[in-house]
């Protein structure tokens, strides 16, 4: 079976049905459904968002 993995917005896109994602949601997708849109630099992997946060903080 596929794995989903939770994805965070940086750039809002259509979800479908008029209805559009916000910066920051996170949505849990298969990697199909979210290598386009990682690639176009909507998307983000969240252990790589919490990775970012923890090295600014340590950074401070």
């Amino acid at each position: 079976m596929a794995t989903r993995q939770t994805y965070t917005v940086l750039v809002p896109f259509p979800t479908g049905g008029g209805h559009w994602s916000s910066v920051g949601q996170e949505l849990d997708l298969l990697d199909v459904e979210a290598s386009a849109l990682h690639s176009a630099g909507r998307l983000e992997l969240k252990t790589s968002t919490q990775a970012k946060k923890a090295a600014a903080k340590k950074a401070d």
